[in-house]
């Protein structure tokens, strides 16, 4: 894997390894008999987006959890910014937390609040800010996403594709440092989905955030992702850039990337 470099201002003009923005190191968790993550190591840098890809089961949606401290591994640890979350108070979890946009694999909106009112749920939750200020905000990600006029509505009244988007205008609405994505385009079509890759591109160059996808979309993969791991059996079996994955030998990578299923 190629080494994210940057400059220090008082080196002789060698670059340095940049410190990850998100750090896993030795992480493993096991359910019952399964083993699900088996000790795996992962950096991501600043305004990297980095794709997870795996066979259902292969512990994506795990990995993403654990990374946002909604569940705990058996060893291994995760820093966030240099705070190992391990080690810090649960105050301190939450305060990290506010740093971070989650969208959930089915957008888990709220039914019987409106799409406006599912965008400042956290706000109006976590912050002091003035109604007509947290309003502004909900205006403002509505347009971001495409949804202009759409906040009176609920979950009920949208399309798959609506609601996919009303789920990132959430996760984007405190202005996150780091945006984790659970199978962003599952259940849509490839039309619908690709236009959700292209939001989220959008909102990545827009806010300059740090990320981690999981899916089992290619498409999508190729498209968001600046680096793709792949996981197979609790380990991590590729992890190097979308072009080197695009023209890689690893037989593993080849066979999900084509769809075949084994002989």
């Amino acid at each position: 894997m190629s080494e994210i470099m940057t400059k220090s201002p008082q080196s002789s003009g060698q670059p340095l390894p940049a410190e990850p923005v998100i750090a896993v190191r030795g992480l493993a968790k096991s359910f019952e008999e399964k083993l699900v993550l088996g000790g795996i190591d992962l950096d991501v840098a600043h305004g990297e987006t980095l794709v997870v890809i795996g066979r259902s089961g292969s512990g994506k949606s795990v990995l993403l959890k654990i990374v946002a401290g909604l569940m705990r591994p058996d060893r291994g640890t995760v820093a966030i910014g240099g705070h190992q979350l391990d080690q810090l108070s649960r105050p301190g979890l939450m305060a990290l937390r506010m740093k971070m946009g989650f969208v959930f694999q089915g957008a888990a909106l709220f039914d019987s609040l409106t799409i406006a009112e599912n965008i400042g749920l956290g706000l109006r939750e976590n912050t002091k800010m003035h109604s007509l200020d947290i309003r502004s905000v909900i205006e403002d990600r509505l347009e971001w996403v495409g949804l202009v006029g759409q906040g009176g509505k609920y979950p009920s009244q949208l399309s798959g594709g609506m609601r996919k988007r009303v789920s990132l205008a959430r996760a984007i609405a405190m202005d996150p440092e780091i945006v984790l994505y659970d199978e962003p385009t599952t259940g849509l079509d490839p039309i619908t989905a690709d236009g959700i890759n292209d939001l989220i591109v959008a909102l990545r160059e827009r806010l300059d955030v740090t990320a981690i996808a999981v899916t089992h979309d290619m498409n999508s993969a190729f498209k968001i992702g600046d680096r793709i791991a792949m996981l197979h059996e609790g380990q991590i079996v590729f992890n190097d850039t979308v072009s080197a994955a695009r023209t890689s030998d690893n037989p593993l990578l080849r066979q999900f990337m084509a769809g075949t299923a084994t002989s």
